[in-house]
């Protein structure tokens, strides 16, 4: 019988989350017996204590919100992408007992964005200026984008954001959140901000061949990647950046490499989406 090994996400709310549908079905496909993922509710104050209270069966955590900031507490390494960015969604357990920290957004959002055909020398969009904007500005670094304009409702939230863009080198503009009828003349958008804040920018005068990116997935599609992909711009889901750093997570906690049953899984969890 094969030894247990364990991985989870954490996170609050979590019962929502299709992670374990992913990482289990990699598990099955790849042959890891005894492997098991599953979902738990933890609340950032509970995390130094739920981790050090962890076994050697276990491999890894994915960390959603509220916990991607305090996973760097708990970690006695942490990646440099993590650390630029001020956030970790996994950590993996190390032999010695240890937890090192990474971020498999940032890679996501440039495996999915390098997808949908960007490439170096764009111009990005950025809607929000939250945690998952400072993947989204990471992300942009990495694929060689010349400058990153940021539109906000909070003009502080754009303020702190432009120290990180100052600190990785990138071209930097905020932006207050102005009429969504405005041309929306970059390469790439990026909508970071919740459910429902980036409906009003359905009915931008978009440029054909455009790459809409919307967080979201949940209604899909939002009004946001409706309205683009009925002008004929290019989007992506949130379920893809889902999958994309569930795939880097699912080879960091196991050393195999991510079977496509992973992608077949979302898919059918999302009947098709």
């Amino acid at each position: 019988m094969a030894p247990e090994r364990r991985a989870a996400v954490l996170g609050k709310p979590i019962a929502h989350s299709l992670s374990p549908v992913i990482h289990n079905a990699g598990y099955a496909a790849a042959g890891l017996t005894g492997w098991s993922y599953r979902a738990v509710e933890c609340a950032e104050a509970e995390l130094p204590d739920r981790v050090a209270g962890l076994g050697p069966e276990w491999a890894g955590l994915s960390l959603t919100m509220p916990l991607k900031e305090a996973a760097l507490a708990v970690a006695t390494e942490v990646s440099p992408v993590a650390a630029a960015v001020g956030a970790a969604n996994t950590l993996v357990h190390r032999p010695d007992g240890s937890w090192a920290a990474d971020n498999t957004d940032v890679p996501g959002m440039v495996d999915v964005l390098t997808a949908a055909g960007v490439r170096e020398g764009a111009e990005v969009l950025l809607l929000g200026a939250g945690g998952t904007a400072r993947a989204a500005l990471a992300a942009a670094v990495r694929l060689g984008a010349t400058r990153v304009t940021c539109r906000v409702r909070r003009r502080p939230a754009g303020e702190e954001l432009a120290v990180l863009a100052g600190t990785l080198g990138i071209r930097f503009e905020v932006e207050d959140w102005v009429d969504p009828g405005d041309p929306v003349g970059a390469d790439v958008l990026v909508s970071t901000v919740p459910k429902g804040a980036a409906d009003v920018f359905a009915a931008a005068r978009w440029r054909t061949g455009t790459v809409v990116f919307d967080v979201v997935y949940d209604p899909w599609p939002t009004p946001l990647a409706a309205g683009a992909a009925a002008a004929g711009c290019r989007v992506v889901s949130g379920l893809d950046l889902l999958l994309a750093q569930a795939v880097g997570q699912f080879e960091q906690f196991t050393g195999v490499a991510a079977p496509a049953a992973m992608r077949a899984a979302l898919a059918e969890a999302r009947g098709g989406a």
